[in-house]
C-alpha cells in the first residue's frame, strides 16, 4: 500500500506532470514572470467557469479577503459578522483592518454559519456579513442574501475551501459558490481542491465598479502606472502558478468527483456506528469534500487522532481553537461570547485524508483503523 497522506500532492502532480512542465517552461521562456498571459488566461477561464463577471488575481486567500473589505470602504469600528469556527484568515483580516468581529454561531449538521444568529447580531454598525463554505459546504446563502438585502448589508463569501461547489435556490436555479454574495474570495493553496504550487488567491464579483476598485487595491492603488489614486497594496498571483491553474482548473471537476467517490466509501463504512456522524450532505448543495469531518460523540477524539498516527494513517482537527477563543482576539472581548455549538464542535471533530488520489486499499486501511479504535474504547 502507498504511504497514506493527509492531501496527496505528489500523486496528483504525477498525473498531470507533462502538462505542468510544459506551462511553466512556458513561463519561463517568455519571461513575463509577474501578470503574463498564464495569469490573464486563467482569470479568464476561471470567470467562465464561476459564470461571474470579473475575476481578479490576488497573492493568496487572506489577501483576498482584505482586498474585499478594503473595496467595501469599511471603517475602523465597522462591525463584520463572521463565524468563530473557521480558519483564522477568515477573521484575521476583520482585526488588521481594524474592524470589529461579531462572532457568531454556526449550524451544528453543515458547520457553516446560521442565518438566524446573523439576523440576532445586526446593529446599526454592521456593514458586512462574512459566511464561510467550511470544508466544501456551502452555507444557506438564499437566507444569508434575504438577510443581508434587508438590512442592506454587504456579504463577502469566503470560498477557499468550496471552489467548485454548486448552490442551489429553492426555485432550481444553480449557481456556483464565492459568486452569490457582492464579493467571493478563494485561495489557491497547495491542498485547495483547486491548488496551485506555492500561494495564490482571487476575487470575483459581478459589480463593475467594485471590480475595478479591487483590481485597483491590489495594484498599488492604481489604474494607470506611477499614479496612485487610492491606499492599495502589492497582492498579484505569478504567472507560474496561474500557469499550474491553467493545468488543474479544467480537472477541477473530475477532482471534486474523485473526492465525493471516496467521502461516499467513508459514509458507508462509518454508517452504522452511532459514535460516528459523518458529514451532512445537503441533497440541494454539491459538497466538494475539501475535508472529510467527522463528529464523535462518546470518543476521546485526542486519543483516535494519536492512534491514527501510530498506525500511519494521518488526521487533522480543523480547528482545535476558534477564533473567538483565540488570544489575538482578546483586546475585543470575544473570550465571553458564548458559542455553544462552536465550543461543542472543536471538542469533537477530526478529519480524515481526503484527496483525488485515494485508492479502494488505502481507504479501507483508514476506515478499518477508525473503526476499531472507536468500537474498543
Amino acid at each position: 500500500m502507498r504511504p497514506i497522506q493527509m492531501v496527496d500532492l505528489k500523486q496528483q502532480y504525477q498525473q498531470i506532470k507533462a502538462e505542468v512542465d510544459t506551462a511553466i517552461h512556458e513561463v519561463l521562456d517568455s519571461v513575463a514572470f509577474i501578470n503574463g498571459k498564464a495569469v490573464q488566461d486563467f482569470s479568464q477561464a476561471l470567470a467562465n467557469y464561476l459564470q461571474v463577471k470579473h475575476v481578479i488575481p490576488c497573492a493568496n486567500g487572506t489577501d483576498a479577503l482584505q482586498i474585499a473589505m478594503m473595496a467595501l470602504d469599511l471603517q475602523p469600528g465597522d462591525e463584520v459578522i463572521t463565524p468563530s469556527f473557521t480558519y483564522i484568515a477568515t477573521t484575521e483580516v476583520v482585526a488588521l483592518l481594524r474592524l470589529q468581529p461579531v462572532f457568531v454561531e454556526v449550524d451544528a449538521k453543515t458547520f457553516c454559519i446560521d442565518p438566524a444568529a446573523i439576523e440576532k447580531s445586526i446593529t446599526p454598525k454592521t456593514k458586512a456579513i462574512v459566511p464561510v463554505h467550511l470544508y466544501g459546504q456551502a452555507a444557506n446563502m438564499e437566507e444569508i442574501m434575504a438577510i443581508a438585502n434587508k438590512h442592506g448589508i454587504a456579504v463577502i463569501e469566503d470560498n477557499a475551501q468550496a471552489i467548485g461547489s454548486d448552490y442551489y435556490y429553492k426555485d432550481g436555479r444553480t449557481q456556483k459558490t464565492g459568486t452569490i454574495g457582492t464579493i467571493g474570495c478563494t485561495s489557491f493553496f497547495p491542498s485547495k481542491n483547486l491548488g496551485c504550487y506555492g500561494d495564490g488567491g482571487a476575487i470575483c464579483t459581478n459589480d463593475d465598479e467594485l471590480a475595478a476598485k479591487m483590481k485597483m487595491i491590489a495594484n498599488h492603488g492604481q489604474k494607470i502606472r506611477y499614479y496612485h489614486e487610492i491606499v492599495g497594496c502589492n497582492s498579484r498571483l505569478d504567472s507560474i502558478q496561474a500557469a499550474v491553474l491553467n493545468v488543474k482548473l479544467p480537472k477541477l471537476d473530475a477532482y471534486i468527483d474523485a473526492r465525493r467517490k471516496a467521502a461516499d466509501f467513508y459514509d458507508q463504512a462509518f454508517a452504522a456506528n452511532n459514535k460516528i456522524t459523518t458529514p451532512y450532505r445537503d441533497s440541494n448543495n454539491k459538497h466538494v469534500f475539501h475535508q472529510y469531518t467527522l463528529i464523535l460523540e462518546g470518543v476521546n477524539r485526542d486519543g483516535l487522532h494519536q492512534f491514527l498516527a501510530d498506525k500511519q494513517i494521518p488526521s487533522m482537527i480543523y480547528y482545535p481553537v476558534p477564533a473567538h477563543r483565540q488570544q489575538m482576539f482578546a483586546a475585543f472581548g470575544s473570550g465571553e461570547n458564548k458559542l455553544k455549538i462552536t465550543d461543542w464542535l472543536t471538542e469533537r471533530v477530526i478529519s480524515l485524508p481526503m484527496h483525488t488520489e485515494l485508492d479502494q486499499e488505502q481507504l479501507n486501511y483508514i476506515s478499518t483503523q477508525v473503526l476499531e479504535y472507536v468500537n474498543n474504547n
